[in-house]
C-alpha cells in the first residue's frame, strides 16, 4: 500500500440518528475487581458513535491543521443542509458540525446526540456530504473521505445510484460503511432474525461499495476492534533540498562533485504522547449579584478545567553573607492568585526578583562559569550540504553506533544528470561493498552532524540511506578482563577454575540456545515451511499504543467507572509470551543446564525461635541477621561460650586462671536456671568442669583445652562474657556495651582490671571497666595480665568500611586519597544500615560523629551530591535517630550552593532549603 500524504484530508461522517438506532444492546465490560463479569446496556447510537469519536480523536491526537472533518446527521428532526437551502428536498438531513479542525468541543457535541423519532435516508445524506465536501474544498487536491454509520433498518431510495458512484470516483472519494450488526465473514458475525428491510439494504450496500474504485464495508464490532489495533501508518515525508559534495568545489572545482539532492525521512521515532496538567478554574467573585441569579448559577454550577502552564521566575540572593550573586530558578504553575501570593510571601526578603532580560547566559567550565552575552558562542562557519569525507568497507560498520532516525538521500527529480551521477555513485559503492563517512549541515552556520551513507537500490531508483553516528569524543571505550583466560599471581594460565566452563557445561548451554531457536517457530507458509515466530515489523511499543488507547477511551466514554478501559488489543500482547511448543522443546535442555551447572533454589532464611519463648522476625533475603543472633560454628575441644569470649593469657605461673573462674560461674548459672541457657544447641550447652594442672586448665573428660601465651584469634562477633563476682559467687551476663570510637585492639601488659560489675553496663575505656550498677561493687585483685581481643570488623562483602569501627576505617581509607569516593559510599551505607537495626540509639552519638566527619569530607572532596542524597535517605529510616540529628542544627544539614562555592564545588540546594531541612 503506498504511503499516504500526512494531513490535507477532509472526512465527512454521516451518522444515522433514526429511531431504530435507539434500540438497546448489551455490551461486555472488563471484569470487575473480583473478576466478576460485567455487562452494560447502551443504545446502538451510543455504541456506533464510539467509532466516530475514536476516528475524530485520532485527528485531535495528531494535531494537524490540515486534518479536518465534518458531521452530517440523517434521520434528524430538523432539516439543515446546503442542497435543501438551494433546491429544497433532502429532508431530515442536517449539517450538525461544519467542516473544521476537530477539537474537544467536537467530541462534546457528539456526546449530546440522541435518537430521534423519525427516519432518514443514507443516500440523501451521502449526496449532501459529497456536495458539502466539494463546496468546501473547491479545486484543492486534498484527500476526500466519507464514512456512513447506520443500522440499515430503514427504507432507502436507490434510484440512479450508478451516477452517484461515478461522481464519487471522479472526485476520488473513499467510502467506508460501518453497519450496526451487519453480517461479516471476516469477523465473523451473522445476525439472526434479521428484518427484510435490513437484509435488502445490506445487499445493496455491498453492491454499491463493490462498484466503487475505493470503498469498504464492515460491521461495527470489527471496526471498533480495529480502531484499537496498534498500527504504524506510512506517511510521505516532505522533501528537503540540499547539496551532496565530494571534494571542495570552492578550492578545487575541477576535482570535486556537487549534486543537487532531496532528503526525506525513512524512519521516525515514535514516543508516547506527553501528559498535561489541568485544574479547576476558580470563578471570579462578583458583587451585588441578585439572589435569583445566584440560585440559577448554583443549579448550573459545573467545574471548569483549565490547563496549567509553566512559567519561570528568576531571583538573586542579595544577602551580605553571599560571596557572589546566586541565581535561583523556580518554576511555578499558573494556579489561582491566592496560591501565587502565598508562594511569594514565603520567599526570603533577601531574594530579589529580576527579569530574564537582565540575566546573561553562561556555560559551566569545570567549577567556573563562562558568560556568554549572545546566548551562545560563535558557531563554526559551516556551509549547508552533505560532504563525503571518505569511504570504508561495509564489513567495518559498527551497527551499535547508529543513532537516531534514518534519512533517504534522493537525486533531484527535475535534474536527469544529477540522477545519473548519484546512481553511478550508489552502484559503485554497492559493487565495492563500501559505505561513506559524511558530514551533514542542515543550514548555513548550523552545527554539523557526522554519519554514514549506505547504498540502496530499489526497482526503479537508486538512493543513499543516511544514519547519524557519534563523534569520536562521544564514544567511551571500556576494557574488561577476559572471562575464559585466567592467570594466577605467578603468571600461570589456569586450565581449571570455577570461572572456566567445562566441556559439559559448554555443550549444555549450546543445546539450550539451539532449543530456543525461533526462526522456525511461527506459522506455516503456502509451501508448508515454518516461518519465523518474531517479526519486528509487527512488534509494537506498549507504552506508545496503550497510552494512546487510554487517552482515546477517556475522551470517548462519559463515565470511566461505568465503562472502564478495555484490555489491550491482542496484537499488542502477541510477543509477550513465548510459543508453547518452543518452551516444551527447550524443557530438556533447561533441565540439562540445571544439572550440569548445579542450579539450586536458595531457601529463604528463617530465624530460629529462642527457647525462652521470645521470637525474632524472619530476616529478608537482603537483610543481615541481628547482631545477637549471629553464632560462631562449634569447634572441637572448645565450647561455644569459650570461643565467643575474650581470650585471657596467663602471665604468671601458679596464679588463678580467669578461664576456670568463668567456667565455674557458667556452670553455677546453668544449675540455677537450667531452662535459661545462652546457646540454642544442646551439644554446645555441655557443662564442663575445669581443674588446674600446673597452672593450666584441663577438662575432666580428658579433653584438654590448651591456653598458649598468644592463642590464635577467633573471628566473629564478641558476645558479652560472664563475669564472676567475689561477693556472692553469682555470675550474670552483661549487656552488650556500646562500641567506642577508639577500639582497644590489644591491652598493654601489666594493666589492672580495677572494677568489675555484677549487674549494669560496663564501658571499656583505656583498660578500665567502669560500672554503673547501684548494687555492691567488687574490686578484683591486681593481676598482670595481657588481654587479647580479635573482633570482626563487620565489613560486608565488597565494602571497605566495617560496622564495628566505621570512623576508624573511614579515616584510614580517606588518608590514602585514591578511594575517597568508595569510602564515602560505604560509610553512608554503614550508617544507614546501623540506624535501621534494633537498638540503633545505643550508637546514635557515634553515628552522628561519623556523619560530621563524612560531611566535612564530602564538602572538601567534591562529593556533595553523595552527601545530600545520603542525608535525604537516612531521614526516613529512623525517626528517633533523625530527632537526634536535628539537635546538631545547621552544621549537619544539606550542603548548600554557598558552602560548595567556597570549596570550588556545586550544589542545587539553597541556603534556605538547607536550614529548613533540619528545622
Amino acid at each position: 500500500m503506498p504511503a499516504e500524504r500526512a494531513g490535507y484530508t477532509v472526512t465527512m461522517f454521516l451518522v444515522d440518528v433514526s429511531r431504530s438506532m435507539g434500540k438497546l444492546r448489551a455490551v461486555e465490560l472488563p471484569p470487575g475487581p473480583d473478576g466478576e463479569e460485567r455487562v452494560a446496556e447502551i443504545t446502538n447510537l451510543e455504541w456506533s458513535l464510539q467509532f466516530v469519536k475514536l476516528k475524530i480523536q485520532e485527528m485531535i491526537y495528531n494535531g494537524r491543521k490540515t486534518d479536518q472533518c465534518g458531521v452530517i446527521l440523517f434521520g434528524s428532526e430538523e432539516t439543515n443542509n446546503i442542497i435543501n437551502e438551494k433546491n429544497g428536498g433532502y429532508d431530515n438531513v442536517s449539517e450538525y458540525i461544519p467542516i473544521a479542525q476537530p477539537n474537544a468541543n467536537t467530541l462534546a457535541k457528539l456526546h449530546e446526540l440522541q435518537p430521534s423519532s423519525t427516519i432518514g435516508d443514507p443516500i440523501d445524506a451521502l449526496i449532501v456530504g459529497i456536495e458539502t465536501q466539494a463546496n468546501y474544498l473547491g479545486t484543492k487536491k486534498w484527500t476526500r473521505k466519507i464514512v456512513i454509520v447506520t443500522d440499515g433498518d430503514n427504507p432507502i431510495e436507490i434510484e440512479d445510484w450508478e451516477a452517484i458512484v461515478k461522481k464519487m470516483d471522479g472526485l476520488d472519494i473513499t467510502l467506508t460503511i460501518v453497519g450496526v450488526d451487519f453480517d461479516d465473514d471476516e469477523f465473523p458475525f451473522i445476525e439472526e432474525d434479521k428484518s427484510h428491510v435490513k437484509a435488502t439494504n445490506e445487499k445493496f450496500f455491498h453492491t454499491f461499495v463493490s462498484a466503487m474504485k475505493s470503498g469498504v464495508i464492515g460491521t461495527c464490532a470489527l471496526a471498533l476492534r480495529e480502531t484499537n489495533r496498534p498500527d504504524i501508518k506510512q506517511t510521505r515525508s516532505a522533501l528537503m533540498e540540499t547539496v551532496l559534495r565530494v571534494g571542495d568545489p570552492d578550492v578545487r572545482d575541477a576535482e570535486s562533485i556537487a549534486l543537487s539532492i532531496k532528503t526525506c525521512k525513512c524512519t521516525a521515532i515514535g514516543r508516547p504522547k506527553s501528559w498535561k496538567k489541568f485544574a479547576i478554574r476558580p470563578k471570579e467573585d462578583t458583587e451585588n449579584v441578585e439572589e435569583d441569579a445566584e440560585e440559577e448559577e448554583a443549579e448550573n454550577d459545573q467545574a471548569i478545567y483549565a490547563q496549567l502552564k509553566m512559567r519561570t521566575e528568576y531571583y538573586v540572593d542579595r544577602s551580605e553573607d553571599q560571596d557572589e550573586d546566586e541565581d535561583i530558578k523556580e518554576e511555578l504553575e499558573e494556579e489561582d492568585l491566592e496560591e501565587l501570593e502565598r508562594k511569594q510571601k514565603e520567599k526570603d526578603e533577601s531574594l530579589e526578583k529580576v527579569e530574564k532580560e537582565e540575566l546573561v547566559r553562561g556555560f559551566k567550565y569545570g567549577t567556573t562559569w563562562a558568560p556568554c552575552p549572545d546566548g551562545q558562542f560563535p558557531r563554526l562557519p559551516t556551509m549547508k550540504g552533505i560532504d563525503i569525507c571518505g569511504f570504508f568497507p561495509s564489513a567495518n560498520f559498527r551497527r551499535e553506533l547508529s543513532m537516531g532516525e534514518v534519512q533517504y538521500i534522493w537525486a533531484n527529480p527535475d535534474l536527469p544528470q544529477a540522477q545519473v551521477a548519484l546512481s553511478s555513485i550508489v552502484q559503485a559503492m554497492d559493487e565495492k561493498g563500501s559505505m561513506a563517512i559524511a558530514r551533514w549541515v542542515t543550514k548555513d552556520g548550523m552545527d554539523p552532524k557526522m554519519g554514514v551513507l549506505m547504498p540502496t537500490s530499489f526497482e526503479k531508483v537508486d538512493c543513499l540511506l543516511w544514519a547519524q553516528m557519534p563523534f569520536a569524543d562521544d564514544v567511551r571505550k571500556y576494557t574488561f578482563a577476559s572471562l575464559d583466560h585466567l592467570v594466577n599471581k605467578k603468571g600461570e594460565v589456569l586450565e581449571s577454575h570455577p570461572y572456566i566452563p567445562t566441556d559439559a557445561q559448554i555443550e549444555a548451554m549450546d543445546n539450550f540456545v539451539d532449543a530456543m531457536d525461533l526462526m522456525q517457530a511461527g506459522e506455516k507458509d503456502e509451501e508448508g515451511n515454518r516461518m519465523p515466530w518474531f517479526d519486528p515489523r509487527l512488534s509494537y511499543n506498549p507504552s506508545v499504543h496503550r497510552t494512546k488507547q487510554s487517552m482515546f477511551h477517556c475522551a470517548v466514554v462519559k463515565d470511566l467507572d461505568a465503562d472502564p478501559l478495555p484490555p489491550p488489543h491482542p496484537e499488542l500482547l502477541k510477543y509477550f509470551d513465548p510459543p508453547k511448543k518452543v518452551v516444551k522443546r527447550a524443557q530438556g535442555a533447561v533441565e540439562g543446564c540445571k544439572n550440569v551447572f548445579k542450579v539450586r533454589q536458595v531457601p529463604k532464611r528463617v530465624a530460629k525461635a529462642k527457647k525462652d519463648g521470645h521470637e525474632h522476625a524472619a530476616a529478608d533475603d537482603n537483610d543481615d541477621m541481628l547482631l545477637l543472633d549471629r553464632k560462631q560454628p562449634s569447634t572441637p575441644r572448645r565450647t561455644q561460650q569459650t570461643q565467643a569470649q575474650l581470650r585471657f593469657t596467663q602471665t604468671q605461673k601458679g596464679s588463678p586462671s580467669p578461664l576456670r573462674a568463668l567456667e565455674k560461674a557458667k556452670a553455677a548459672a546453668t544449675r540455677a536456671n537450667p531452662n535459661d541457657s545462652d546457646t540454642e544447641d544442646d551439644e554446645d550447652e555441655a557443662d564442663v568442669s575445669m581443674v588446674e594442672v600446673g597452672g593450666q586448665a584441663t577438662e575432666e573428660d580428658d579433653n584438654i583445652l590448651l591456653l598458649d601465651k598468644k592463642p590464635a584469634p577467633v573471628k566473629g562477633i564478641m558476645e558479652p562474657p560472664l563475669v564472676p563476682s567475689r561477693s556472692n559467687g553469682r555470675s550474670n551476663p552483661l549487656p552488650t556495651p556500646a562500641r567506642s570510637l577508639s577500639p582497644p585492639s590489644r591491652r598493654p601488659p601489666n594493666r589492672e582490671l580495677t572494677r568489675l560489675s555484677i549487674e549494669g553496663d560496663v564501658d571499656m575505656v583505656d583498660g578500665e571497666a567502669n560500672s554503673t550498677s547501684e548494687k555492691g561493687k567488687a574490686k578484683d585483685e591486681s593481676q598482670d595480665s595481657d588481654w587479647v581481643m580479635d573482633i570482626d570488623p563487620g565489613r560486608a562483602p565488597g565494602r571497605i568500611i566495617g560496622s564495628t569501627w566505621p570512623l576508624k576505617d573511614f579515616k584510614n581509607n580517606t588518608s590514602r586519597g585514591d578511594v575517597v569516593t568508595k569510602a564515602v559510599e560505604d560509610l553512608a551505607w554503614v550508617i544507614t544500615d546501623i540506624v535501621t537495626k534494633p537498638f540503633a540509639m545505643k550508637r546514635a552519638d557515634e553515628m552522628i560523629e561519623c556523619m560530621k566527619t563524612l560531611r566535612n569530607t564530602c564538602l572538601h572532596e567534591d562529593e556533595i551530591d553523595a552527601w545530600n542524597k545520603f542525608l535525604r535517605e537516612v531521614r526516613d529510616k529512623n525517626t528517633e535517630f533523625w530527632d537526634a540529628v536535628k539537635k546538631n542544627g545547621r552544621g549537619i544539614s544539606l550542603i548548600s550552593s554557598k558552602e560548595a562555592q567556597a570549596t570550588g564545588g556545586t550544589s542545587e540546594v539553597t541556603e534556605i532549603q538547607a536550614k529548613k531541612f533540619v528545622a
